[in-house]
Order: C-alpha cells, then structure tokens, then sequence
C-alpha cells in the first residue's frame, strides 16, 4: 500500500523548477517580472506535480501577510468564546489567520501584550478592550496598522471601533421596574470586572438616584461556589430582591442559593443576567437577560479589519443595541 502523501507544497514546486519561491509566487500571482521560458517551466511543474496555489505564495509575492492579531481577556467566558467564534469563521471566509494574545486583568499587562501583537508583523488587530483608556489607544494607533476595538469608541486614521449598549438598556429596565414599585434592586460588583462592568453599575446606581430609590450593591467574585456561599449567607437575612448579575454564571448562583434558602423565583427573588448567552435558557428557571449576538459582533470585527486592509470604504463606529429577553427569573 502506498503512503498518503501530504498536499504538495510551494517549496517541491521551486525544487522541482529550478527556481526561487519568490520566483514561483510571481508566476502563481502573474507577475510580469519573470521570462516567458522560466514562466513555462514553473506552469509545467506546477500541473505536473498537481500543486494548488496556497496564501503563502500570494504573500510572498506581496510581501503581506495575511495575519490578524486577536487580543481579549479570556477565552473561558462564554460570551468571549462566542465572539471568537464569529471572528474565527468570518476570518476563514476571508482567508485570514488568526493568532491569539490573552491578557490579565490589568492595564499595564493589556498594553504590554497589545505592543506585543502590533509589533509582531500582523496586518492588524482587534483588541477586545477592558482596561485601556483614550490616551492608550491614541499610543496604539500610531503604531500605523489598522485596529479595530471593541467595547469602546475611539477616533481615527485606520482606527475602528465597536461598541456596546448595555447601559441605556439598563437604565431603562431599571427605570420601568421602579415604576412599577417592585422590590428593592441589587447590583452584583464584581472585583476586577473591567471597563464595560463598571459603566453598567454606574447606569444602574445613576438612575436609582434620579428616580430618588434606595438600591443595594453586592461585591461577589468571579466564582458560582463562592457566590453561591455568598448568597446562602446574604438571605439569611435579605429575604427579597431584584439582583442583577453580570454573567450567567454568577446569576444562577443567585437563583440556587434562594432556592436552597426556601425562597421562591421569582415570587421572592427576581434575577437578570447581564450578559446573556445560550446557558440563560438552559438554567432552571430560565433566566432573564440582556442579548447582544456577540458571534455577529466577532464577525463584525474582522470584516471592519478586512477593509481596511484592502483599502475600502469602513464604517469606523459601529454600535450593537441589547435587548431585554424575559424569561422565568423575573415577574
């Protein structure tokens, strides 16, 4: 039985033809630059040897990689996997590579690893930004290769970014449910949480003043057991309550722990997840939410990036809008 023989590559073709793989790429792409015998001998070997052009060859001829640097928090979360999953099939679509930088949660480590990206020779970046602030995306950007950032709006040359509305929608699922004189609200603060948390606590404590309503907050970690034997504790004494949470996860810790306490859901204890993913319909009861298709926002991403690279028109600030998905966790 003959062995299975890899595909065959532009090196084989150059060795076979005499010649350079620069020379072979510039017969692939019809570059000029090449003698009509040279060029023929390449072509012979290349139907000979049954070899299909591959983006190497069209790189080598360019001089363009075809590398685009992804930079985001972490891979773990849910909602982070699916927006890699909408830039990795976009990406594919497009005939782009994708090489992945994962940051801590702090400032200085997201710079340091996005100079990392930049300077490692990627056409360009999408940088999932949490912690970085208009002056250092203003540093990053004169780095002269096209970004696209998500979760903040920034301005300029070569320089896209996409962003979110959680805040206004929590402000008005806030504002509706002190209308109706339900029970007192709870924010869950949660450590470390990044730039988007922050900006949906402060709508959430910002409109309960301007409504004049008490409101409590909650500090949790980013942990279901520890939150879980958080919340045992928490309704011991706090029998009521409208918790918003800011992932799945840590809202069915919520829900667990009234159960387990002997309250009801939602008759006691209503429950919104933040950032809602497919787990919020899986969770018994099914949780309330906010949805944004964070796969089409991936998607998005790497799409904004491809025409900057390929010198077309872009819509250089793009906002995607949640929406409020009732399910069994609220009245």
């Amino acid at each position: 039985m003959k062995n299975m023989k890899d595909r065959v590559t532009i090196y084989e073709v150059a060795v076979a033809s005499g010649v350079s793989l620069a020379t072979v790429s510039r017969v692939i792409n019809n570059n000029s630059n090449v003698t009509a015998k040279t060029k023929k001998r390449v072509e012979e070997t290349i139907a000979r040897l049954g070899y299909k052009p591959s983006r190497l060859a069209q790189a080598l001829a360019t001089n363009k990689t075809t590398n685009i640097g992804i930079v985001i928090p972490s891979a773990n979360y849910v909602y982070i996997a699916n927006m890699l999953n909408g830039m990795t099939d976009e990406a594919k679509t497009l005939g782009y590579q994708l090489t992945l930088f994962v940051t801590n949660k702090s400032k200085e480590d997201a710079l340091q690893v996005v100079e990392k990206v930049i300077t490692s020779h990627v056409d360009g970046a999408i940088i999932f930004d949490d912690e970085l602030d208009q002056s250092d995306i203003a540093k990053l950007s004169s780095y002269k290769i096209p970004l696209v950032v998500v979760n903040n709006e920034v301005q300029g040359e070569k320089l896209a970014s996409i962003h979110f509305d959680y805040e206004e929608k929590v402000r008005e699922v806030t504002a509706d449910y002190m209308k109706k004189g339900g029970k007192k609200m709870y924010f869950l603060h949660l450590h470390h949480s990044g730039r988007l948390l922050e900006r949906i606590e402060r709508a959430f404590i910002e409109s309960h003043i301007q409504a004049g309503k008490n409101y409590g907050v909650f500090s949790v970690e980013d942990s279901y057991r520890q939150t879980y034997a958080d919340f045992l504790e928490i309704f011991k004494s706090t029998r009521s309550g409208y918790f918003l949470a800011y992932r799945d996860s840590l809202a069915a810790a919520v829900i667990n722990a009234a159960l387990d306490s002997g309250l009801r859901v939602p008759e006691d204890v209503e429950v919104l997840s933040l950032i809602g993913t497919k787990y919020a319909s899986i969770i018994r009861p099914q949780l309330t939410s906010l949805h944004i298709d964070l796969k089409d926002v991936g998607s998005t991403a790497v799409t904004m990036l491809s025409k900057f690279l390929n010198d077309e028109d872009v819509e250089q600030d793009k906002s995607f809008d949640s929406t409020f998905v009732k399910r069994d966790s609220t009245i």
